[in-house]
């Protein structure tokens, strides 16, 4: 059954952090993998499931650089992983099979942002390869993993960039349209909620759950590619010139950014619940593409038939059957 994008009251908001969402939960005896699990939101969510008990195994492209920032938590395991290289997300999966270990959370958490025209190593545009493919054939690689945890859940980070593009299906690559590196990040991140909308609605009969998740403005790495002008403009620095926080403007401290994944990973509230866009630890409300209103999922990221037609087009790139 599809799950409205209806607002569950959880009792968090904007401000809620890691830390408030697992309070009083335990995953203990619980497997996490948490794409980009080295730095930024995935660093921190790293940490706040290992404080809650769980196994954390985090793929990384640069294990010296993952190793020096996860050197100050216990029992997480690295493994490399380049995310543009399909031969590299298959060993990282099949590594996972060998270690015959259920998998009850798996957070694609990695990503690039408005990064210059690129191509992974079969051509396809480096943001729909990266955020979208990469999750895509991972959670196929994985899935047998997953069953296996009997009520896994799978988080893919969306952002409210969907609202800059929705899936360009005749031209997904930028073949022949101009390239524009923020349609580029905007449609991969529509293909993010919408890959958890038709994950969802493949695998919640075998016990797996998808869910995706806005997770506020932060000011991480993944800017990299901005200048620090482009970085004023969108307000995410204060008068003195230091990174704001505020909540309420959706400007939000890495512990508030790493809240609502986490939330989705974790909360009962979302037993026998998925398919739906996350924002502030709750469901988001809909919002048709022309709505003034910066919250909440426009339709063409919460729409099944293209969430169908998504799926279909990806297994073919990938040459993938999944689900």
């Amino acid at each position: 059954m599809t799950t409205p994008q209806f607002s569950l009251n959880s009792g968090f908001n904007a401000f809620t952090t890691a830390q408030d969402v697992l309070s009083g939960i335990s995953l203990e005896g619980k497997v996490a993998i948490v794409t980009g699990g080295y730095s930024g939101l995935g660093a921190e969510m790293t940490k706040a499931l290992q404080n809650a008990g769980a196994d954390v195994i985090v793929p990384a492209r640069s294990l010296d650089k993952a190793k020096a920032a996860l050197a100050a938590i216990d029992k997480v395991e690295i493994f490399p992983v380049d995310l543009a290289d399909s031969a590299a997300i298959d060993a990282f999966a099949d590594r996972m099979h060998q270690s015959r270990r259920h998998v009850d959370i798996l957070i694609h958490s990695a990503g690039i942002m408005a990064s210059p025209l690129g191509r992974d190593t079969r051509g396809r545009e480096m943001h729909f390869a990266v955020n979208h493919l990469a999750p895509f054939r991972l959670t196929a690689g994985l899935l047998p993993l997953l069953e296996a945890a009997n009520g896994a859940r799978i988080i893919a980070l969306s952002s409210r960039a969907h609202r800059l593009a929705a899936i360009d299906f005749t031209d997904p690559q930028f073949q022949t349209r101009p390239y524009d590196p923020w349609k580029a990040y905007g449609q991969s991140k529509t293909a993010n909620a919408l890959f958890a909308l038709e994950a969802d609605r493949r695998l919640s009969s075998r016990g797996v759950r998808a869910f995706s998740v806005h997770p506020g403005s932060i000011l991480t790495d993944l800017a990299r590619h901005l200048t620090r002008e482009q970085i004023a403009a969108f307000g995410a620095y204060d008068e003195n010139g230091g990174v704001r926080i505020d909540p309420e403007r959706d400007l939000k401290s890495i512990p508030q950014g790493a809240a609502t994944a986490l939330w989705c990973a974790s909360s009962p509230m979302l037993a026998e619940k998925g398919g739906v866009y996350c924002e502030n630890c709750d469901i988001a409300p809909l919002r048709e593409g022309d709505d003034p209103r910066p919250e909440g999922v426009r339709t063409w990221a919460a729409d099944p038939e293209a969430a169908r037609q998504l799926w279909t087009m990806s297994e073919e790139l990938e040459a993938l059957s999944v689900g």
